[in-house]
């Protein structure tokens, strides 16, 4: 029995699922700010007794590793490594660009995917994936210009999405061969989708090093004074 568990979060929503041989169970999404510390063991629990199993019964942790929020992605990290280190059972990590993208591939499937998560300002994380979905532009962070995109909207479609994609409109325009898909958000559902195929091929993380994809390096700011 591939009982796993999956952990999303890398942007504002606080999300955890579980996955039967690869058949969603249950899933809960908190879209609260800043509520993953307080909230993100509570939702573990909370699922596991709703649907009656125990954490003995885990087989796998899932998680998004990124790209994302610094903090949010430490906050799944942690939780999932501690559940793991305690039941001796593996980490499995999706790439959290690869879950936006396996929402709409089903819906767009002659497109080109374009998932985006926002990096501040008009910086953007992003990847690009084909109709098979094998990923034809790797993870890079993006400055988002009215030029973005250009050569490749010329020759094909490409569907936009993630709570990135609405400043690439703001800053592309919409060129016909744009296509901008609404409420696509991080879910730890297609993270845990994703996922069963990793524990089927044994694609496992090690514990001891394992960290999460922060694409950038974290840049703390100065604390305001008090006056």
């Amino acid at each position: 029995m591939s009982l796993i568990l999956s952990l999303e979060t890398s942007t504002d929503v606080c999300s955890v699922a579980l996955h039967k041989e690869g058949h969603l169970i249950a899933d809960f999404n908190l879209f609260l700010e800043k509520a993953h510390s307080t909230a993100l063991a509570d939702l573990v629990d909370q699922i596991l007794n709703l649907t009656g199993y125990k954490k003995s019964d885990l087989r796998a942790i899932a998680v998004s590793k990124g790209p994302g929020s610094y903090t949010g992605l430490r906050i799944g990290t942690s939780l999932a490594k501690g559940i793991c280190f305690g039941l001796g059972i593996p980490l499995i990590a999706v790439n959290t660009l690869d879950g936006l993208a396996w929402q709409v591939h089903s819906f767009h499937p002659d497109k080109l995917l374009c998932p985006m998560i926002d990096a501040r300002r008009m910086e953007v994380y992003h990847l690009i994936k084909d109709q098979s979905f094998k990923t034809i532009k790797e993870t890079v962070n993006l400055v988002v210009e009215e030029s973005s995109f250009s050569e490749t909207l010329d020759e094909q479609s490409v569907c936009f999405f993630g709570n990135g994609s609405e400043k690439c409109k703001e800053t592309i325009g919409n060129p016909s061969n744009a296509i901008f898909v609404d409420g696509i958000m991080a879910s730890a559902k297609s993270i845990g989708e994703l996922a069963y195929k990793k524990y089927n091929e044994k694609e496992f993380e090690d514990l001891a090093y394992f960290e999460p994809y922060y694409l950038k390096e974290f840049i703390a700011g100065k604390p305001k004074k008090l006056v």
